[in-house]
């Protein structure tokens, strides 16, 4: 991974041009509130933007909208009222003047150059073969300040079922699975919106699967915490989990969306 890293940060050198291909750049009002509103409240993130002497964040494919970039800027400026946020696109059409306190680059998975402290790509790999997602993880993850964490997810059209990778130098560390507790019936149908990397991995036999099956059944067995409302029921199937042993992280104070995080060895792909 790392040399290959190396390889295309070479690669940008010679031609100056955007490392990536053209998606086709769906976006949508609020569609990425759920993770706006986790990475707000992670401790890692709010520790790193406060330490940071000049923060940088960058929206890498942002897509055919400016709207998810310039909804994220308000989260971060909350944290670093000096935070420079920018939203990258390999598309030149789509790159735009700088508006909502956001800026606006041509730029794919070498940074246009940046070394920033945070960068999140939503929507982006989904739409490249599986085995590029770990150079394309590489190419950032070697352009990032010292400390910094690169955030790799999926959601669908409306954002009600959401899931993203944080990594940093080390690589993956933590996978999140984020829904709306009203709108989706049972935990295994965030499996439609996994990450690349797993969600052809949902099969008997992977853990991916194993995790998304204690999830029902955890979830089946809260019912009857069904008449306090869905977002009880799975604070109470969480616990369950973690009850029974799944290294199951809890954020401090209670959340609107349904969320579970686990480290990233509880998920990862055997080969």
């Amino acid at each position: 991974m790392v040399d290959h890293a190396h390889n295309l940060r070479a690669e940008f050198g010679r031609t100056a041009k955007p490392i990536g291909v053209i998606t086709r750049g769906t976006t949508g009002v609020n569609r990425l509130r759920r993770f706006d509103r986790w990475c707000f409240h992670h401790p890692r993130i709010r520790e790193l933007m406060a330490r940071a002497a000049h923060p940088l964040a960058l929206d890498l494919g942002y897509g055919a909208s400016h709207t998810t970039t310039a909804e994220w800027g308000p989260w971060l400026h909350r944290m670093r009222v000096d935070a420079r946020v920018v939203g990258l696109e390999i598309n030149p059409e789509r790159v735009l003047p700088a508006q909502h306190g956001v800026t606006f680059e041509l730029g794919g998975f070498e940074l246009a150059g940046h070394t920033p402290h945070l960068v999140r790509a939503f929507n982006v790999l989904r739409q490249y073969d599986v085995g590029q997602v770990e150079d394309a993880w590489a190419t950032v993850i070697s352009r990032l300040a010292p400390g910094g964490v690169f955030i790799e997810g999926t959601c669908d059209e409306l954002g009600r079922r959401c899931s993203w990778i944080l990594l940093d130098a080390s690589g993956p560390r933590t996978l999140t699975l984020a829904w709306q507790p009203s709108d989706v019936p049972q935990p295994s149908d965030v499996a439609e919106r996994l990450p690349k990397v797993l969600i052809h991995r949902n099969v008997p036999g992977e853990r991916i699967h194993t995790l998304l099956g204690a999830a029902d059944r955890a979830w089946d067995h809260a019912a009857g915490w069904e008449p306090y409302g869905p977002r009880v029921r799975w604070e109470k199937a969480r616990a369950m989990m973690i009850d029974q042993g799944w290294p199951v992280h809890v954020a401090r104070g209670r959340s609107r969306d349904a969320l579970l995080t686990v480290p990233w060895e509880t998920v990862a792909p055997d080969c």
